[in-house]
């Protein structure tokens, strides 16, 4: 139980970054979470309004078993598949999040108060079987505040266009590279054009686009330890910033365009950035330096709960730290490929191991939830 102490005091770094116009998201989900009222409780006194999942996140939360015995019993007992016993735990978590947070939908218009869940990650690379999957979970979900993640890969933005056109709101997630988000953009304004076009009220449709930080230093850094010398050293732990803080000025710039003149007019949202893989991975850094330093206006933080926690005992919000630095940003990164470091390299390759690190945790989920099934005394096709 929080005491009135406790939440004042946790209240403060969170409620500055929250009064600078960045929404706190909690990156994890789990049924624990939501039916002990930690997620209330977190919505209530840390200023999350959003949740955001992913593979990985299932994987951890259902694959332990804890709380999802009785379903499990029941969907063995009806004799399904794997793959609709996991559809159906993932989206009745999503479900009870959703309405946790349908308070917070309401008071910010569909701004706030989503909670996301994503495609199969297996379908990444198949842009027909994706629009079939985020149509599918929109309507399992079955609820106004759920965003479904597609991934931002090639076969993902047409994927994007049409479910944005069908007036679903999607977060896209996996982006690395500041070609690629323009890309998203792109398709994000496509598919508002086409939502319009069948004459839909663009005001419901909303998006995030999911821009990812740690794993650009961490990728980053390794190179330039490898190269070991004092220009390299001193470069550590700035590309990702730079990179985001870029991505940002991208933002400004397409959203203030003819382009999206025409379709603001007619009340549509813009598609937010979203930060995201916001904890951090070396120990030598600040725990908080993804979000005191990515602090802008209209924009997003996922934050895992350890991430939240630290920002809420001693984070450092001074106000933005993101607009002013687009030139410091791009010298960073021009120094980098200086270096022999080739940006357009790395976050290709960071695309395609997050495709696949979610593709393991989604089959390592199958398996858990096989073996569970198996156990039941059923046979899990």
């Amino acid at each position: 139980m929080i005491t009135v102490t406790e939440a004042t005091a946790t209240a403060g770094a969170l409620k500055r970054l929250s009064d600078e116009g960045v929404s706190i998201w909690l990156d994890d989900l789990s049924r624990g979470r939501i039916e002990s009222g930690n997620l209330a409780e977190l919505v209530g006194t840390k200023h999350v309004v959003g949740v955001t999942t992913n593979p990985s996140i299932f994987q951890a939360a259902i694959g332990s078993g804890k709380g999802y015995e009785e379903q499990l019993t029941d969907l063995a007992t009806r004799g399904v598949t794997v793959d609709e016993a996991v559809r159906m735990m993932t989206t009745a978590d999503v479900r009870a999040a959703a309405d946790v947070l349908r308070q917070v939908y309401d008071a910010t218009g569909g701004r706030d108060g989503r909670v996301s869940i994503e495609v199969d990650p297996r379908l990444a690379h198949d842009t027909r079987a994706t629009i079939a999957e985020a149509k599918q979970l929109a309507w399992l979900v079955d609820r106004s505040n759920v965003m479904i993640k597609i991934p931002a890969t090639k076969a993902g933005l047409p994927a994007i266009t049409e479910v944005i056109g069908l007036g679903i709101s999607v977060n896209v997630t996996l982006i690395f590279s500041l070609e690629r988000y323009r890309e998203v953009m792109d398709a994000y304004l496509a598919g508002l054009e086409k939502a319009a076009k069948k004459g839909l009220d663009l005001s419901t449709i909303h998006s995030v686009a999911s821009f990812f930080v740690s794993r650009v230093d961490s990728e980053i850094d390794k190179r330039l330890t490898v190269l070991g010398t004092d220009a390299a050293l001193a470069l550590k732990g700035r590309a990702a910033l730079a990179n985001a803080r870029l991505a940002y000025e991208a933002y400004e710039e397409v959203f203030s365009g003819e382009r999206w003149t025409a379709l603001g007019g007619a009340r549509a949202n813009k598609q937010r950035p979203l930060w995201a893989s916001t904890g951090v991975k070396d120990p030598a850094y600040k725990d908080t330096l993804y979000v005191d330093d990515l602090v802008a206006p209209g924009t997003v933080n996922t934050m895992p709960e350890a991430t939240l926690n630290a920002t809420a005992d001693h984070g450092e919000i001074t106000g933005d730290t993101v607009t002013g630095g687009y030139a410091q940003a791009r010298a960073d990164l021009a120094a980098v490929e200086a270096l022999g470091i080739s940006y357009d390299e790395v976050v290709q390759q960071l695309e395609d191991e997050g495709v696949a690190k979610f593709e393991v945790a989604w089959q390592d989920l199958l398996d858990a939830v096989t073996k569970s099934l198996n156990s039941k005394g059923v046979d899990a096709e």
